[in-house]
């Protein structure tokens, strides 16, 4: 469940940023950006600060 909201809350972003990239300034793109370095950098580390915070949440696994 949790994985699964992570995936989500990256691809929200993504498109969101990519939407306010066309209609309002292309320097959104840089959000974009942002979001891949950090899948690309939690990919190697195991590492995730949406996934602490999910977790003290209470979201399950």
């Amino acid at each position: 469940m949790k994985n699964r909201m992570i995936h989500a809350f990256a691809g929200t972003f993504i498109l969101l940023s990519v939407v306010l990239a066309i209609y309002v300034h292309i320097n959104w793109l840089w959000f974009t950006v942002f979001v891949g370095a950090n899948l690309l950098q939690s990919s190697i580390t195991q590492w995730c600060l949406l996934d602490i915070i999910l977790e003290k949440l209470g979201v399950k696994d």
